[in-house]
C-alpha cells in the first residue's frame, strides 16, 4: 500500500492558527485528519459518510 497523499483546502489561510483538517484518499476510504496533528488519530469513511459530513456543514 502507498502512502497517502494529505492534502487540506487552498482556501485555508497560514492566519486561521492552525486550525484545519486534512483529507486523504485511502482504498474505498476517506480520511480526515487534524492538521496540526498529523500523527494523531484519523477518521476513516466511506466516501458516501464524507458526503454527507460535507453535505451537513454546508448546511
Amino acid at each position: 500500500m502507498s502512502t497517502p497523499v494529505w492534502r487540506k483546502s487552498s482556501r485555508s489561510a497560514e492566519g486561521t492558527s492552525g486550525q484545519c483538517v486534512e483529507i486523504a484518499a485511502f482504498p474505498g476510504l476517506v480520511g480526515v485528519r487534524d492538521s496540526k496533528d498529523p500523527d494523531g488519530p484519523k477518521l476513516l469513511l466511506t466516501p458516501d459518510a464524507f458526503r454527507a459530513i460535507l453535505n451537513d456543514l454546508k448546511h
